[in-house]
């Protein structure tokens, strides 16, 4: 439940505003020879290679050059991208229509863990729903991991957005569907709400 002296909401993105489905890359990953690919990437947990895509340290060159280590010779590195890109679904029209309706109501953030292959679908898909690739028009403003050199849930993300829009954490939400990224919002005293499996994001303002 959204609390009245709400003022600002930061919202994910994957999950929350676009949809998602981390077993379709999964699944894409099995096929291409990585059986065990939900070890290396998921929703709760994943190794250093995804920390560093998503906090800017490695390039998607390089990212995809890794991973292709662990494929059989002579797989493609387009299959790979395709791969890895296949978790990113579509933008619900409704969901950016109650998006600028919050806008008028609240001071609204995005603050994504995502990297630079991601954010291109991401765009693409949005212009398939809206016609233009402007997610900025949805927010004050879009918070990056990869371009911020941080990515949650490390306390300091949280802290970042805050002291640079001058957010009082008491009276900012902070809206995620990944538990541990719930608990870092939630250690600097954000409002920080888990947006459960099979619930909308605008469930939780009705």
């Amino acid at each position: 439940m959204i609390k009245k002296e709400t003022e600002a909401i930061i919202f994910d993105l994957g999950g929350v505003i676009i949809n998602v489905d981390y077993q379709l890359s999964h699944k894409a990953f099995m096929e291409l020879g990585i059986p065990n690919f939900d070890e290396m990437y998921s929703k709760l947990q994943q190794t250093d290679l995804f920390d560093r895509f998503e906090t800017g340290d490695i390039s998607s060159f390089h990212f995809i050059n890794r991973l292709l280590d662990h494929l059989p010779q002579g797989t493609s590195g387009n299959k790979v991208v395709h791969a890895w890109d296949a978790m990113v679904l579509d933008f619900p029209a409704d969901r950016l229509e109650w998006l600028l309706e919050m806008k008028k109501r609240y001071r609204i953030f995005l603050l994504s863990n995502t990297n630079t292959l991601h954010m291109e679908v991401v765009r693409r898909s949005l212009e398939k729903t809206v016609g233009h690739q402007r997610l900025e028009d949805y927010f004050e403003r879009i918070y990056l991991s990869y371009e911020m050199g941080l990515r949650k849930p490390t306390p300091e993300i949280f802290r970042r957005v805050c002291k640079e829009q001058g957010l009082n954490p008491s009276t900012t939400v902070f809206i995620d569907d990944s538990p541990q990224h719930v608990e870092g919002a939630a250690s600097i005293g954000l409002q920080a709400i888990h947006l459960k499996p099979g619930k909308t994001v605008q469930s939780l303002f009705s």
